[in-house]
C-alpha cells in the first residue's frame, strides 16, 4: 500500500484528498462543493458586468463587440486569476499567522510545565534579599492545594452521587452493584441483602465486606507488635524488587536497540529469577554475603527480637538499637498504612454528610470500630443508620479465625442434632402401637410379607438389611481433596443444618396441631434460639475466604423507599477504594507491548515516491524529488493494530530530539 493511498494521514499528498498536504479541500469545511461556490461567485459578477455594459453602451457598439462569446469569456478568466491570487495571498498569511499563533502557545505552555511553580531565579533572588524564612510562599501553596482538593472531592463527590442515582434508577431495584463499581468489584467477599427482623415489609438490612489485600494497598500496613527487623527486611525486599524491575527494562532497551525480538511474559520472569544471585543470598552467617549490602550484619542482630517498644529498665539512647529504631520510629513505617485509612474513611464520612457518634479505635489491635449511633440496641435505632468494621488480618490471624470458625460449625451441628434426636423420641413415642402413623409403620407391617412374595423369588436382601447411604436430609457430600481441606466452605454443612430447622418445624407442626403442651413450647423455644443464632453466624464472613489484607465490614439498615444510607454509603465506599487500594493490575497486561512482528514497514508515510512499479506521472516526479529531499530519511510508523482481548499496544517512545523535529515538521505542515 502507496503512502498517496492512505486519506487521512498528515503526511499524504494529494491536491484533492481532504485535509492532504497540498489539497484545495479541507476537512474543516464539511465536504463543501468549493469548485461550484466560485463558479457560481465567478458566473455572478460576470453576469453584472456585461449587464452593465449593455446598459451603459449603445446599440452599434454592442454589435461590435462580441458580448455574448470572446468578451464574457475574457472577463470569466480575468475574474477567475484575479479571485485565485487574492485567494492564495489569504490563505498563505492566515497560515502563517496560525503557525506562529501556535508555536507561540505550544512554547507557553511548556514554560509553564517547565517552571510549575516559583521559577529558579525569582528563588535565589528572594533568597538573597531575605531568606527562605522571610519569603517562602509554602504555605500560601499548600492552602491553594488544599482549597483544589477539597474543591475536586466536591466535585467528584457529587458526580459519584448523580452516578448512583442514575443507575438506581435505570436499574428499578437496589443490587450489590449499587454499592462498589466495577472496578474495585473483585474486592468484595460477600454482600447479603435481607429483610428486616422488625420491620420487615419496609426495611432492609445490608451485609458488605470487601477484601483489600496487602499487594493492593497504596501504603502498607504492618501490625504494632512486628519486629524492627521485620520492617528493614521488608523495605530490602521490595527494594531488591524495584532494582530486578529496574534491570529488566534496561534489558528490554538494549534489546529493541539491537533490532531483537522483545522479551516474553515467561522470558521476563526467567531473566528476574536469573538477576536474585546478583543483588542477595542465603550465607546468614557470612557478614560479607550479599544480604548484608545495605544493612550491616551486625545492626540486623542488634535489633534482633525487638518490637514496638523498649522496656524502660533497659533503655539506652546511645546504643545502637535505640538508635535503629528511632530512625524507623520517625519514618512512622509501623503506624501510617493504618493511619492513613483511617483518616481517610473518616474524612470521607465527615465531608460525605454521614455523621458518626461513636468511634473505638483499637490502635495496636489494627481494627477501628464506626457507627451512626452510640446506642447498639436495635429496638431504639431509627431504620437509617449504619456500622463499620475495618480491621487488617495477617496470616496468624487468619488460621486462628479459621481454627474457631471450624468449633463453630460443629458447635451448630451437636445442637441441632440433638434437638433433633430429641424430637424423634417424642414422635416415636407419641405412635400408636396398633396405627399406621407414616410410611415407616407402614413398610414394618409390610416387612413379612415383602420377604415371602418378592424378596424369596428374586434372592434380593430386604430393604431393612442393605446399608443406608442417603439420609433423606441432604445429598451425600464428595470426599473432599486437599484443596478444600485447605479452603472449606462449609456449604454442606450449612445446607444440612437449614434443612434440619425446616424439618423440625414441619414436625412439629404435624405431631401437635393445634396442641400447645409444654414439650412442643420448650422445643419451638429452643428451635427459634438455635435458628437466630445460626442465620447471624451465616450472616458473618468465612475466614477459608479472606486473604491477608484490609477487610472493611459494613452493616447497613435502610428504608427501602428512600434507600438513603445506602446511595450515600455507595459513594462513600468507592472514594475510600480509591483512595487506599491501587485496585487488582495483570501484570501481563500492565508490561505488554507491541511486538516488533507487527510493525508494519511497508506502510511508507512519506513524501517519497510510491514503493509500487506503477509510473508516476512525468509533470509531478520533480516536485516530489524536492519533497524527498527535504522530507525525514526514517519513515513514521502506523501503530498497529490492538491485541484481541487486550488494551492497545504502547508504542516505543521516541528520543527528545526525534520528538522536537517531528514536531517542528508538523507545525510546517499547518
Amino acid at each position: 500500500m502507496a503512502a498517496i493511498d492512505l486519506p487521512k494521514s498528515p503526511n499524504v499528498f494529494h491536491p484533492e484528498k481532504p485535509s492532504a498536504v497540498g489539497s484545495r479541500n479541507s476537512l474543516a469545511q464539511e465536504y463543501r462543493d468549493q469548485q461550484a461556490e466560485v463558479n457560481q461567485l465567478l458566473e455572478e459578477e460576470t453576469n453584472k458586468v456585461i449587464h452593465h455594459l449593455t446598459a451603459k453602451l449603445p446599440k452599434d457598439v454592442l454589435e461590435r463587440l462580441d458580448v455574448m462569446g470572446g468578451l464574457k469569456e475574457k472577463l470569466y478568466n480575468y475574474f477567475n486569476q484575479n479571485y485565485q491570487n487574492m485567494f492564495n495571498r489569504y490563505m498563505v498569511t492566515s497560515e502563517d499567522e496560525m503557525v506562529k499563533k501556535v508555536r507561540n502557545f505550544i512554547d507557553k505552555e511548556e514554560t509553564k510545565v517547565l517552571a510549575r511553580y516559583t521559577p529558579k531565579e525569582i528563588a535565589d533572588l528572594l533568597d538573597a534579599v531575605g531568606g527562605a524564612d522571610k519569603f517562602n510562599t509554602g504555605e500560601i501553596e499548600k492552602s491553594i492545594v488544599n482549597m483544589y482538593g477539597h474543591l475536586q472531592g466536591h466535585v467528584q463527590r457529587g458526580v459519584n452521587e448523580l452516578e448512583t442515582h442514575t443507575n438506581s434508577i435505570l436499574r428499578q431495584k437496589t443490587d450489590t452493584g449499587a454499592f462498589v463499581r466495577g472496578e474495585n468489584a473483585y474486592s468484595i467477599v460477600k454482600c447479603a441483602f435481607k429483610d428486616n427482623l422488625v420491620k420487615p415489609k419496609t426495611v432492609s438490612d445490608v451485609k458488605l465486606s470487601v477484601n483489600i489485600l496487602d499487594s493492593e494497598l497504596i501504603s502498607p500496613i504492618f501490625h504494632y507488635q512486628v519486629t524492627v527487623e521485620y520492617l528493614i527486611k521488608d523495605i530490602l525486599s521490595k527494594h531488591i524488587v524495584e532494582s530486578l524491575d529496574q534491570a529488566i527494562e534496561r534489558l528490554k532497551e538494549d534489546r529493541i536497540d539491537q533490532g531483537l525480538e522483545e522479551l516474553s511474559d515467561s522470558e521476563i520472569i526467567f531473566n528476574k529469577l536469573g538477576q536474585i544471585p546478583n543483588l542477595t543470598d542465603d550465607e546468614l552467617d557470612n557478614p560479607d554475603s550479599k544480604r548484608y549490602t545495605y544493612v550491616a550484619k551486625a545492626l540486623l542482630e542488634k535489633v534482633d527480637g525487638l518490637r514496638a517498644e523498649i522496656d524502660p529498665e533497659t533503655f539506652d539512647g546511645m546504643n545502637l538499637r535505640e538508635n535503629i529504631k528511632k530512625v524507623m520510629d520517625i519514618e512512622n513505617i509501623r503506624n501510617r498504612g493504618f493511619n492513613t485509612a483511617i483518616n481517610s474513611i473518616t474524612a470521607i464520612l465527615d465531608t460525605s454528610r454521614m455523621g458518626y457518634q461513636y468511634i473505638e479505635n483499637l490502635k495496636n489491635a489494627r481494627e477501628v470500630i464506626i457507627r451512626e449511633y452510640e446506642d447498639s440496641d436495635v429496638a431504639n435505632l431509627p431504620d437509617e443508620r449504619y456500622q463499620i468494621k475495618l480491621r487488617y488480618f495477617d496470616n496468624a490471624q487468619l488460621n486462628e479465625d479459621r481454627k474457631a470458625y471450624d468449633v463453630q460449625v460443629k458447635s451448630f451441628e451437636i445442637e441441632i442434632q440433638h434437638l433433633w434426636d430429641v424430637l424423634e423420641v417424642i414422635y416415636q413415642d407419641s405412635k400408636s402401637t396398633w396405627k399406621i402413623t407414616d410410611f415407616s409403620d407402614l413398610a414394618k407391617k409390610k416387612k413379612n410379607r415383602i420377604q415371602k412374595i418378592i424378596k424369596s423369588k428374586t434372592g434380593e436382601p430386604l430393604y431393612e438389611d442393605l446399608a443406608k447411604v442417603w439420609d433423606e436430609i441432604s445429598f451425600v457430600n464428595v470426599n473432599e481433596t486437599e484443596v478444600e481441606r485447605s479452603n472449606r466452605t462449609y456449604i454442606y454443612e450449612k445446607d444440612r443444618i437449614r434443612q434440619k430447622i425446616i424439618l423440625m418445624r414441619n414436625k412439629m407442626k404435624s405431631m401437635y396441631d393445634y396442641l400447645y403442651p409444654i414439650e412442643r413450647r420448650v422445643m419451638e423455644d429452643r428451635l427459634a434460639f438455635l435458628e437466630k443464632e445460626y442465620y447471624r453466624f451465616e450472616y458473618m464472613i468465612n475466614p477459608y475466604h479472606l486473604q491477608p489484607g484490609i477487610l472493611l465490614d459494613v452493616d447497613i439498615t435502610s428504608i427501602k423507599r428512600k434507600k438513603v444510607t445506602l446511595d450515600a454509603m455507595a459513594n462513600v465506599l468507592n472514594e475510600f477504594l480509591h483512595g487506599v487500594s491501587k485496585g487488582f493490575s495483570d501484570a501481563a497486561f500492565a508490561s505488554f507491548s507491541r511486538r516488533r512482528s507487527t510493525v508494519r514497514e511497508d506502510i511508507n508515510q512519506s513524501f517519497g515516491s510510491a514503493t509500487d512499479d506503477r509510473p508516476a506521472a512525468a509533470s509531478g516526479s520533480n516536485y516530489l524529488d524536492m519533497l524527498n529531499a527535504d522530507s525525514p530519511s526514517e519513515p513514521a510508523q502506523i501503530p498497529a493494530a490492538p491485541a484481541r482481548g487486550g488494551a492497545r499496544p504502547a508504542t516505543t517512545p521516541a528520543r527528545p530530539a526525534d520528538r522536537a523535529r517531528n514536531r517542528s515538521d508538523n507545525m510546517s505542515e499547518i
